[in-house]
């Protein structure tokens, strides 16, 4: 599942500079992809652009954002379910540059 941020948002903006695809923006803000920009998803509170949310996989063993939101509203999306294999395709796509070795961190390895 990508990561959604919550109506419970306050605006601290403390997710957006931890993410390592770039895919939080403030509320009102366009969003790019590609050298290409895209309308806001939301207009109030922070955002996840799913085509970008990897929900950390490859980078970390948990998602950077809901680590650390001081309300807790980065969670799962349950309306955007993916698996591991999805999400590290999505990060190479995004990162082609970068390598990630076959035991890159990811949540879906805990325990």
């Amino acid at each position: 599942m990508s990561t959604v941020i919550t109506e419970e948002c306050i605006n601290c903006g403390a997710c957006e500079p931890e993410c390592p695809n770039t895919a939080i923006y403030e509320g009102g803000a366009q969003w790019e992809l590609n050298g290409e920009n895209h309308p806001a998803l939301k207009e109030d509170i922070y955002y996840i652009v799913p085509d970008k949310c990897t929900e950390c996989v490859g980078f970390f063993d948990q998602e950077q954002c809901a680590a650390v939101c001081p309300v807790d509203c980065c969670i799962p999306d349950p309306n955007n379910p993916e698996t591991e294999e999805a999400l590290i395709e999505r990060a190479r796509r995004l990162h082609p540059d970068q390598e990630f070795a076959a035991d890159f961190p990811s949540r879906f390895k805990k325990g």
